[in-house]
């Protein structure tokens, strides 16, 4: 029988925000049948929230972890240190990791089945080369948008047209040569990293050769709802011959798996969650808190930080902000008279199980950075947004809340409290009514393709189907 079972190796990016959508879909793949090996650093796998309780409920889940040669102590942010470690220090250790299991996998008292494929984060590049040499299949799991994915592979095009890098300091210029966008792109619309001078600058030639390395991938996975961007995939389609859409994943994995996903809520988490928080909830009106967070990669001055507080505080509204410990870039000290403010009607934590706090019927309004995971978990808990864009996939996604789907506003850059303020009063009260009339749309929409017959859902058992019938290539 374990000869008949199909076996993947998924590989995310060493940051949270990819780990946790790519242990939603090794569940799913679990669940199915699948044996999955998942692999973390060891800096990552320590700091795991309760991978036996997964490994218990799911026993073909099955974790390994690699050095990636970084010091305990390092801060292992989104920068340089951490991209060099990907290639000097994780990719000879991932690679003999996956000879390890293959050569396990071809012993008799086998642990696990032999390897159909790999699944790896299409920001670990390396996985490609690892997999042609070692002739494994591989898959690519893209954690950002869609659209932004389209949108870097369109990157050489838009510098070939003189396009980028950028002639000038003009933001509201508008982008062609994008097609699928519902609608015109500006330059403001783009990644910080088009912002660059020369285009050889390392940050855009990052870009364009993560994103076409990911055409050497036999499938591409993508974390969103077809119907939703319907017209950016049509164009992909024509670059990459199998696209599985299987989005929103953590709402499709609570369709599969149902109640069981409530007790392994924290599933990917590498931040513990305050427990307290839901009691404050529990004790203010029915959609009347705005709920702030900025992720795990985004930093603030201390400036801005300031501008945010006062702007909850002046707002009137009831605030439960998630303020991670590393989130200012040097020392803080919080002005007296918004302490005193927090005191009356804010909630300050450290870090919170999102999908909770977003269904909490007392939070009405989501702040946020518009990462791609967090902007789903609000279609999903039905939530309009204030967008605060600051790097990577965040503006083209907060284009698309705020002009497209009209789910949510967005906040300038220079964010000051009185435009924060007012932003929040608007979200709050008179554009409420409007907005939410949108967000039940969108929100049905995604919920629909997780259940039986729809789209997402048809999309994981297709991919299943798919992951198995190349066990006949190893």
């Amino acid at each position: 029988m374990a000869g008949k079972q199909s076996h993947v190796v998924i590989f995310p990016f060493p940051l949270q925000g990819h780990i946790k959508p790519l242990l939603c879909l090794a569940e799913l793949l679990c669940h199915a049948g699948l044996h999955v090996t998942f692999v973390n650093t060891h800096h990552n796998h320590k700091r795991l929230a309760n991978p036996e309780a997964l490994s218990t409920h799911f026993p073909t889940l099955h974790f390994e972890s690699i050095s990636d040669g970084l010091p305990d102590d390092h801060p292992r942010a989104l920068n340089g240190e951490l991209l060099i470690a990907l290639k000097t220090s994780i990719r000879p250790h991932f690679r003999e990791l996956l000879e390890t299991i293959r050569i396990k996998a071809e012993s008799n008292d086998a642990p696990a089945p032999p390897l159909n494929c790999i699944i790896t984060d299409g920001l670990v590049t390396f996985a490609f080369d690892l997999a042609e040499e070692l002739e494994i299949p591989v898959l690519s799991y893209n954690v950002p948008c869609a659209r932004y994915l389209w949108t870097c592979l369109c990157l050489p095009d838009l510098i070939e047209q003189g396009q980028l890098p950028f002639p000038d300091d003009d933001m509201s210029v508008e982008i062609t040569g994008v097609s699928g966008m519902d609608g015109p792109l500006h330059r403001q619309d783009l990644p910080s990293f088009c912002r660059v001078k020369q285009a050889d600058h390392p940050a855009l030639q990052f870009a364009i050769n993560w994103t076409q390395a990911q055409r050497r991938a036999s499938a591409l996975i993508l974390d969103t709802v077809y119907e939703l961007d319907a017209s950016c995939l049509s164009h992909m389609a024509l670059m990459f011959p199998k696209i599985y859409t299987l989005g929103p994943l953590h709402a499709l994995l609570n369709a599969q798996i149902g109640n069981v996903s409530k007790s392994l809520a924290s599933h990917g988490g590498l931040w513990k969650s305050d427990p307290n928080c839901m009691t404050w909830l529990n004790s203010q009106p029915s959609r009347s808190v705005i709920y702030v967070s900025f992720g795990t990669l985004v930093n603030l001055t201390r400036a801005q930080m300031i501008e945010f507080w006062y702007g909850l505080v002046n707002s009137g509204h009831p605030f439960m902000w998630v303020i991670r410990s590393d989130i200012i870039y040097g020392a803080h000290q919080i002005p007296a008279e918004l302490e005193i403010g927090t005191k009356e009607r804010g909630y300050i934590v450290e870090w919170v199980s999102q999908e909770e706090v977003l269904a909490h019927k007392a939070v009405g309004g989501f702040l946020t950075h518009s990462g791609w995971n967090s902007t789903l978990e609000s279609i999903v808990a039905g939530l309009p947004m204030i967008c605060w864009p600051n790097l990577g996939d965040h503006y083209i996604i907060s284009r698309t809340v705020s002009q497209k789907w009209k789910i949510g506003l967005q906040l300038n850059e220079n964010c000051d409290r009185c435009n924060i303020e007012t932003m929040i009063q608007t979200l709050m009260g008179p554009k409420r009514e409007e907005i939410q009339i949108s967000m039940d749309t969108i929100s049905k929409l995604a919920r629909d393709s997780v259940v039986k017959g729809g789209s997402s859902h048809n999309n994981l058992e297709q991919l299943i189907e798919y992951i198995r019938s190349l066990q006949h290539h190893n």
